[in-house]
């Protein structure tokens, strides 16, 4: 009898991937195949999120395709905090767990397609099974925040600050650099902050003893000797400390860390750390110590209440603190946000216009830098290589989010190759190099 199959459709944000590929390394552990397909799946699994109404809806279109074309859906990840919602529009899903809800969807799966009697364990990878190319990989740190974000309802689904244990997260970052992979990119939701719920506890990692913090794992990453890329940073000051090691070259000179806004009380409405003062001090102190840092970072326009001027404040920030790579999202109600019920929501029109105008602002800045970068050399990834040439990326771009740099000609190298350019030309986002 062939082993039952399972197809497996992920949604959201990194963090949620990295659940995705535990429970697919969960389930060919014990034996089950898993399925590219509906037609061959005998049960799927859909990974939700739930951060904003798009994805919500985006989330709930992908049940609704599972349930049309297989009929035996398990849903799991954000928007299973939400189950009455999933119910009321799909109530024939098998079961419904929330996020990072392990051995819930496990169980659930053993109930409506108990596992093979002899399941294959030499078939599966030590460093488990991952859903990004073979070159890099998220390494997820910690779940949930203690943060409570006007804006945003991820604690109400993934729980306070749950760190896990330095010496736990090394052995899998250590598994994924002997697999192959040349990339790690740090993710939590709140990557700073790692270590504070276990009083950033000591353990034992290779004979050295080194605390649950961010300092200690930035340190401990850097010995593997691979790009080591910090995502979800919280501008706090024990952050300064880690500058060094970039500038160092232990890990990539790259920090990406969500401002969100500029003007204080936007920023306060919005229950965000840090000052904007503290951070444009903290930034140039950073790039003192470290000039080739790339700084990227997100931030929210038309949130409720904002007047011209503080949007113009945020211009000016933009022009002040030069950051290299900059994402914007026009304010988008999340059900059950407490910034719903906050007075004079910004009109619809005039929260595209300010995003608009943010981005032709931040993409002078953008193109700016990059040109200063050209004639340069500096190393890159291979992370495709097409007909023309290769694509591949710097130490200032993660992959999906941010630039590439495109190296014509080059259909002989390799993905995963690291290889040195030199940089010929720029627009706002991208670049364009040739072999050295």
């Amino acid at each position: 009898m062939s082993a039952p199959h399972i197809g497996f459709i992920s949604l959201g944000c990194p963090k949620a991937l990295v659940d995705s590929e535990r429970i697919l390394t969960s389930l060919r552990r014990e034996g089950y195949q898993i399925s590219p397909s509906y037609d061959n799946a005998d049960l799927v699994v859909v990974n939700t999120c739930g951060f904003i109404d798009a994805a919500v809806e985006e989330s709930l279109d992908s049940i609704g395709e599972a349930l049309a074309k297989n009929g035996r859906v398990i849903v799991t990840g954000c928007l299973g905090a939400r189950e009455d919602e999933i119910l009321a529009r799909h109530p024939q899903v098998l079961k419904v767990t929330g996020a990072h809800a392990f051995d819930e969807v496990l169980s659930a799966v053993h109930e409506h397609l108990p596992p093979p009697h002899q399941p294959f364990f030499d078939l599966l990878p030590p460093q488990g099974i991952k859903l990004t190319p073979d070159h890099y990989a998220y390494l997820k740190i910690s779940e949930g925040c203690n943060h409570r974000c006007t804006f945003c309802i991820i604690p109400s689904m993934r729980g306070d600050l749950f760190s896990r244990p330095i010496d736990e997260v090394m052995l899998e970052a250590e598994n994924l650099a002997k697999a192959g992979v040349k990339e790690l990119l740090v993710v939590s939701q709140d990557t700073s902050a790692y270590g504070l719920d276990l009083k950033y506890a000591p353990r034992d990692w290779r004979g050295n003893s080194v605390k649950t913090h961010f300092y200690d794992l930035a340190n401990a990453l850097g010995d593997l000797d691979i790009w080591v890329r910090m995502h979800y940073v919280y501008p706090y000051p024990h952050v300064d400390n880690v500058i060094p090691l970039m500038a160092e070259g232990k890990i990539l000179p790259y920090l990406d860390i969500p401002f969100q806004h500029a003007n204080s009380r936007i920023l306060k409405a919005m229950k965000r750390p840090a000052a904007t003062e503290n951070n444009l001090t903290r930034i140039k102190a950073w790039r003192e110590i470290c000039p080739d840092i790339t700084l990227r970072s997100t931030f929210i326009a038309g949130f409720p209440g904002e007047t011209e001027s503080e949007f113009d404040e945020l211009l000016d920030f933009l022009s002040e603190a030069q950051l290299d790579r900059v994402g914007c999202f026009a304010y988008s109600p999340v059900n059950g946000a407490a910034a719903n019920d906050l007075p004079n929501q910004v009109p619809e029109d005039i929260k595209q216009e300010r995003l608009a105008r943010f981005m032709a602002h931040q993409s002078k800045i953008s193109a700016e830098r990059l040109q200063k970068r050209i004639g340069r050399i500096e190393t890159v990834l291979i992370d495709e290589v097409v007909a023309e040439g290769a694509v591949a990326r710097s130490k200032a771009d993660a992959p999906e989010i941010d630039g590439q740099v495109f190296i014509d000609g080059a259909v002989h190298l390799h993905v995963g190759d690291f290889v040195q350019v030199e940089l010929e030309d720029a627009d706002e986002y991208d670049m364009w190099a040739r072999l050295v």
